[in-house]
């Protein structure tokens, strides 16, 4: 949508500054504007794609859910309250949704620099068609052309799915998810656009709390009674059938450790035991998360969903806004993460499996060249996953391409991930991440190592040809 007035956005943002670079650039650019959307680990509900209702208000769209926004205005001093972020112990006690967007209009200014801030334009200028620059000013009036058009048709979940040239969503979903709205969305047509993400993480980590009730949950829905280890894997096993059966592409895995160190069945059986009985230690039950994922991927080598591995963030730094607040609220934060070692056991039992597909992200690029591009470029189970969370900057990006490229080529990439939860910013992220990678593909046209039609064949195949054959429909053995 064109803005209607003054408020535009540069062809050129985010290209190169390069006078000889930009051009071909802009060239490699054109040649992927057009391709769908393959948008394959994200956090969208489907709930609110099933429902298909408008949208509620702008704060509750584009504000209160996005923790890249939200945790930069708490380090200003901005309370949660201000910004619409609950509290479990006094629900209901927080500004009010024009408020809300007046207290994150009034900021804008902070958010020169990062990403977060070019997405928000392209949401709201492509998207929305606003023509005037969030300001303590303009908000009340951004505010009602905002809720003005989300009342429209034009505005609900599935018109802008379609508007947005997604062609395949993968949403993330508990091991315990009915997967009732995906059965809704299959059966009004919608069933190979959008697919279910199995991700068992809730029962994989015994010493979490709740881990108990949603091991009860899980047997519940898997049919089988968890009584010990070898029940617990027999229910994970059935569920990823159920998984598949809806559509399912892939698992998602989101441990603070890469450790895939396998345990006899005897220990493990005592580490499930003991937490059944809420006694299990720490050690054990990061020992027993490490074997868990070995048994995992020896899962995805016989169902054949992709293996998606997203260690090494520290969740809920600060543990009393955690308890106050819930999760995803902006403090989880990057730590030092060893792939090398830890996925060892991993890749030498299934690393050469024809029907493994494992894909590796970091938040530590220091990795990146180091460890994970020599891992992908000598396993062919082994893909590198996009930049995610801190890392998916124009500058992040750009550093990825150079940090990867030299060892693990472009065909052992997974294309871009968009890992959000911000439904409007899914086709501003993978701009960027086109935009990024045109710039990076352009550099190497103009230093004549590489030819233009192989650079815009690349750029297709990075945006589009590679994700899908990279998440591909899962072929069991």
């Amino acid at each position: 949508m064109v803005s209607e007035t003054g408020w535009t956005l540069h062809p050129d943002r985010a290209l190169p500054s390069d006078p000889v670079v930009r051009p071909i650039a802009r060239e490699i650019l054109a040649a992927t504007a057009t391709l769908p959307i393959v948008s394959m680990h994200g956090h969208v509900e489907a709930e609110v794609l099933a429902r298909d209702e408008p949208f509620a208000d702008p704060a509750s769209l584009l504000v209160t859910p996005d923790h890249y926004l939200v945790r930069m205005l708490v380090s200003q001093g901005v309370p949660h309250d201000a910004l619409g972020v609950p509290r479990h112990d006094r629900p209901g006690v927080v500004a009010a949704p024009r408020e809300v967007w007046r207290t994150f209009a009034t900021h804008w200014p902070l958010f020169r620099g990062t990403p977060t801030r070019y997405w928000m334009e392209h949401v709201l200028v492509e998207v929305f068609g606003l023509d005037e620059k969030p300001s303590a000013q303009s908000a009340d009036r951004l505010f009602d052309l905002l809720s003005e058009r989300l009342d429209k048709p034009d505005f609900r979940p599935l018109a802008l799915f379609d508007r947005f040239g997604i062609e395949v969503l993968a949403t993330t979903d508990a091991a315990t998810a009915t997967l009732d709205d995906h059965a809704d969305l299959a059966g009004r047509g919608w069933g190979s656009r959008i697919v279910p993400t199995f991700r068992p993480d809730a029962v994989l980590h015994v010493d979490r709390p709740g881990w108990r009730d949603d091991v009860a949950l899980l047997a519940e829905r898997s049919g089988f009674a968890i009584h010990g280890y070898r029940d617990l894997v027999h229910a994970l096993e059935e569920r990823r059938r159920t998984f598949v059966a809806a559509g399912a592409r892939a698992t998602d895995h989101g441990h603070l450790s890469a450790d895939t160190t396998p345990l006899t069945d005897a220990e493990a059986e005592r580490i499930v035991a003991a937490a059944l009985r809420g006694d299990v230690t720490a050690a054990a039950a990061q020992a027993f998360s490490g074997h868990m994922l070995f048994e995992m991927a020896r899962m995805s080598a016989q169902d054949g969903l992709v293996m998606q591995l997203h260690p090494g963030v520290l969740r809920d730094h600060d543990r009393a806004v955690a308890q106050l607040r819930g999760p995803d609220v902006g403090y989880d934060i990057p730590v030092v993460t060893e792939y090398v070692r830890a996925l060892r056991p991993l890749l030498e039992a299934f690393g050469h499996h024809p029907n493994l597909r494992l894909v590796l992200f970091t938040v530590d690029e220091d990795t990146f060249s180091r460890e994970l591009a020599p891992l992908a470029g000598v396993y062919p189970a082994v893909r590198l996953g996009a930049p995610w969370w801190f890392l998916d900057t124009p500058d992040g990006m750009r550093r990825f391409r150079e940090a990867v490229t030299d060892t693990a080529g472009f065909a052992n990439m997974t294309g871009f991930v968009d890992d959000t939860r911000a439904f409007c910013s899914i086709p501003a992220r993978h701009d960027l991440a086109r935009r990024v990678d045109a710039g990076f593909l352009a550099r190497l046209v103009a230093e004549h190592r590489l030819d233009l039609d192989e650079a815009i064949e690349t750029a297709q195949d990075l945006a589009y040809r590679i994700p899908k054959q990279a998440y591909a429909v899962p072929r069991s053995l």
